[in-house]
């Protein structure tokens, strides 16, 4: 499978997360020859990036609602089971 074929961006972060983790899982398996490795590390690089943009999206988004809803008091989150 070559990887500078397949650069188009997962439909959700949720499948982005689930493709780096079974490309991780390919990486500790050790069976992979070294171009195959390296292919699917710089497919992981790219995914790992892609995420990350789009969790400071999600935390610019989550700060802008909270910052037009001044009114609103806000309290820290505590989960139920913990």
């Amino acid at each position: 499978m070559h990887y500078a074929e397949k650069t188009e961006v997962p439909a959700s972060f949720e499948t982005a997360l689930v493709e780096l983790e079974q490309i991780v899982t390919r990486l500790e398996s050790g069976d992979l020859a070294l171009e195959e490795a390296l292919n699917e590390f710089e497919r992981g690089v790219q995914l790992a990036r892609q995420g990350q943009v789009k969790l400071q999206q999600a935390e610019q988004r989550v700060q802008i609602l909270l910052n037009d809803s001044e009114d609103a008091p806000l309290k820290p989150f505590t989960p139920d089971n913990e």
